[in-house]
């Protein structure tokens, strides 16, 4: 679930940046709804096929060596 605070934010900024103006008989809060459901729903696809590509094999050396290199990269 995207925080649609922070999306109003982002779009407002890109808007301002692109200099593009919501038409207006659209309403921001409608906008950032429609938007994140749209995000939503491709986010849930990926996740998927994601999911299915780090576990395609279920090698957990493989996988082990995941969690060293993004433990070493991002020193978690």
């Amino acid at each position: 679930m995207l925080d649609r605070a922070v999306v109003e934010e982002f779009l407002e900024e890109k808007f301002k940046e692109d200099e593009m103006k919501v038409p207006q008989d659209i309403k921001m809060t409608d906008l950032v709804e429609t938007f994140c459901l749209y995000i939503e729903d491709d986010y849930y696809q990926w996740l998927k096929d994601n999911f299915k590509s780090f576990f395609e094999s279920l090698d957990w050396d493989w996988i082990r060596g995941r969690i060293g290199h993004y433990k070493k990269e991002y020193n978690f």
